[in-house]
């Protein structure tokens, strides 16, 4: 397996930077030794047991948390204590970091348009489209959706046909909240089990449709209503990872104060608080129907800079670029004209 280097893009400086990826030896050796030639044991890296134990030893035994230095991660990963609610101090174990909540009424401002659709996680970001006819058109690699939504969900698979996606992937240093990316009313909430392969770009490269793969919760949204953010209907689909011991869903409508879990029916209200993931790196898949969404210019012409070094490209042959976003932060809005021909970045 090609150990090249990760490279994305900072979206406020458009400057090229290098990813840190954390356990990546660790994570060539299980996807390319272990994975050819014991099978067994590479299932059972990648079980809900292993994901657990490996979290329960990473991020909450105290032996451990002093091993591996929560002071230490901070300060290589460059997580800001600053713009968290809790003080610094209160971090008693790596878990406590990575579940942190942070002033995002503050630190992350959202755009004042009903129509913009919003990142639901800090994370890295890739657009694309399920259509064959569109340049964002990207076959089959990180996952089939089909499968992504369920085998049985025939419904879903037709609303969605020929539709757009964004997958954002969180890494472990990132604030690890979702947030809801549109307004709208829940249609449909389910979960789909799965195993727990990590969201490194190496495994992308390993083996085919990763995200479709993983245990992940579905959202699907009807954002066509009264106050709706009105680009159809959205699929918010929440993924687990190598470590990710759940998703645990807790909306809020205010910062973080009671906090209720999501249902059917239930009213969303874009860039509040929706799940947490406990905790690790996972990654975040947003569906939209055909020619509902244009996607931001930036994070389009960002994804085919060439003087970038990036493992995905190699998977695609031709370059295939991430840009680093903050959670509320602008990715898309409605199109005026949904009925129109998909455009580039349709």
């Amino acid at each position: 397996m090609n150990k090249q280097l990760h490279q994305y893009i900072e979206r406020e400086t458009a400057e090229v930077r290098t990813e840190t990826l954390f356990g990546d030896k660790i994570v060539n050796f299980i996807y390319s030794h272990v994975r050819e030639d014991a099978s067994v044991l590479f299932n059972a890296l990648t079980s809900a047991r292993m994901s657990r134990l490996l979290g329960y030893v990473n991020y909450d035994s105290m032996t451990m948390a002093r091993l591996a230095g929560a002071k230490r991660f901070i300060a290589i990963s460059g997580v800001d204590l600053d713009e968290c609610v809790d003080k610094p101090g209160s971090f008693k174990s790596l878990r406590d970091v990575f579940e942190r909540k942070i002033r995002f009424w503050e630190t992350r401002p959202m755009p004042n348009d009903i129509h913009a659709v919003v990142s639901p996680a800090d994370g890295k970001i890739l657009v694309g489209s399920l259509s064959e006819t569109s340049q964002l058109f990207l076959k089959d690699k990180f996952f089939e959706y089909e499968e992504l939504l369920g085998e049985t969900a025939t419904t879903w698979h037709n609303a969605f046909y020929e539709g757009n996606f964004a997958i954002v992937r969180l890494t472990p240093e990132k604030y690890h909240y979702n947030h809801v990316p549109v307004t709208g009313t829940v249609v449909a909430i389910y979960e789909l089990p799965g195993s727990y392969h990590p969201c490194n770009p190496a495994v992308v490269l390993s083996i085919a449709t990763p995200c479709s793969k993983n245990k992940r919760i579905v959202t699907i949204i009807d954002t066509d209503v009264e106050g709706g953010t009105g680009i159809g209907l959205v699929a918010m689909i929440e993924i687990v990872a190598l470590m990710i011991g759940d998703i645990v869903q807790c909306y809020s409508t205010v910062r973080y104060e009671n906090p209720v879990p999501v249902c059917k029916g239930m009213y969303l209200l874009k860039g509040q608080p929706k799940s947490l993931y406990r905790p690790g790196s996972s990654t975040d898949v947003l569906l939209f129907q055909k020619n509902r969404i244009s996607f931001s210019d930036d994070l389009v012409k960002n994804m085919y800079r060439p003087d970038v070094h990036t493992r995905f490209s190699r998977g695609f042959v031709r370059p295939l670029v991430e840009t680093e976003v903050h959670v509320r932060a602008r990715i898309g809005e409605a199109r005026e004209n949904p009925s129109e021909d998909a455009v580039i970045n349709g």
